[in-house]
């Protein structure tokens, strides 16, 4: 009975063994009585919508405006807590948003203004070095023509020359140099090239201001441009400032920057802005 049982359980097994093997053979064919249709692979279909001209734009704009809004919210302001006028978005060199009457929403005024406000800096600049460094020199005891004459009494000083020849060939002077940096401002790198020295050339692609070249001599544009660009301009507008100050003491004590300075400094409590007599009308 042992036997009969084994030999019946070993014929169940292989029984079993070749089903197996059938259902696999089966399944490893691509059909199997029917006509089966190969597997395709998934496809991803893109449509492509047209963008009107005028959504584009105002996308664009709102863009920009936002923009704007973060460059103006992680800038300096003249006046924290203001809001900064949106002409103004930071990019000019010293720009901090000070601009109360609205002189610059136009752009091409705004061109001017810039350029004017950095030429007047500029001479005002020259011009506080050529008051305070002559009269310091002339205390220390340097002598020269015209040493210890006030500044606002040089046109009286007898130089080499009448004034009114000097005057002429300053104004003719200024006349071409003017008119060139006219032309530079309206049409950029047109006045690069010398028209008398045609050895001379100013760099290609600089900015109206900035003309680089011969007028770098020590090569300062090379480096951090940007911040020597604000250095500068707070410095032209602080020496503006300066020059207006010297006038207006000039006129109400008929004193000079450092002879103002030493009558101050000699008796502190009286001698005041508040001790002149225009300061008490």
């Amino acid at each position: 009975w042992a036997l009969t049982l084994s030999s019946k359980w070993s014929k169940s097994r292989s029984y079993c063994t070749t089903l197996a093997a059938m259902s696999l053979s089966l399944l490893s064919k691509p059909s199997v009585g029917v006509c089966a249709r190969p597997a395709r692979a998934a496809r991803s279909v893109r449509v492509m919508a047209s963008v009107p001209e005028n959504v584009a734009e105002a996308r664009a704009w709102i863009g920009n405006w936002k923009d704007k809004q973060a460059a103006s919210a992680n800038r300096p302001s003249w006046f924290p807590g203001t809001t900064l006028p949106s002409h103004l978005n930071g990019t000019l060199p010293g720009d901090f948003g000070f601009d109360p009457l609205g002189l610059g929403t136009d752009s091409e005024r705004l061109n001017w203004y810039v350029q004017a406000e950095l030429q007047n800096g500029r001479w005002a600049m020259l011009a506080v070095a050529g008051i305070l460094f002559p009269e310091l020199a002339s205390n220390i005891g340097i002598s020269w023509p015209g040493a210890g004459v006030k500044w606002f009494e040089v046109p009286d000083f007898k130089f080499y020359a009448p004034a009114s020849t000097l005057s002429v060939v300053a104004a003719f002077l200024f006349h071409w140099v003017e008119i060139r940096r006219y032309q530079d401002i309206v049409n950029p790198g047109s006045v690069n090239q010398d028209p008398i020295f045609s050895n001379n050339k100013l760099p290609d692609n600089n900015t109206p201001g900035y003309p680089g070249g011969i007028f770098d001599p020590f090569g300062w544009s090379k480096g951090d441009l940007a911040t020597l660009k604000v250095k500068e301009i707070k410095n032209g507008r602080l020496a503006m400032l300066a020059f207006a100050g010297f006038g207006a003491q000039a006129y109400t004590t008929g004193l000079t920057p450092l002879a103002a300075l030493s009558k101050h400094l000699a008796d502190p409590w009286a001698n005041t802005v508040w001790s002149l007599d225009l300061a008490r009308l």
